[in-house]
């Protein structure tokens, strides 16, 4: 397993709060400025910069500047760096849960001949009678 770095747990806490996530499930139709991502939250603009600046710190958002619009992005590359750390824990469970299916399946099976057994021996026994 990888070991954890600086940039995991930024992303992490950025993604810890609600109105990030938020923030970033819009950037995910497309760019928006700061007064458009503002607007679904009783807020001040203050606060709605203070979490772009989270996000952006975390590499999950960039800013640009065109005149005076300020346009957000998402950025993948943030985004990709919790991707592929997952997907070394999806990987490990993977195998584990195979492998418990196995063991499943396998008592399931003892169980079943364990029944028919003791069926066939309790028939033997009546017809004996």
């Amino acid at each position: 397993m990888p070991p954890l770095n600086d940039s995991l747990d930024l992303t992490f806490a950025a993604l810890a709060d609600s109105t990030r996530r938020a923030i970033l499930a819009k950037l995910a139709l497309g760019e928006a400025s700061v007064t458009e991502l503002a607007e679904p939250f009783a807020m001040s603009m203050p606060a709605i910069s203070r979490h772009l600046k989270v996000l952006e710190r975390a590499g999950l958002i960039s800013r640009g500047r065109e005149a005076q619009w300020r346009p957000c992005r998402i950025e993948a590359r943030g985004l990709k760096e919790i991707a592929d750390w997952m997907e070394d824990y999806r990987q490990l469970w993977e195998v584990r849960l195979d492998r418990m299916q196995s063991y499943v399946e396998r008592l399931h099976a003892e169980a079943n001949r364990s029944s028919k057994k003791k069926e066939s021996e309790r028939k033997t026994t009546k017809a004996r009678r």
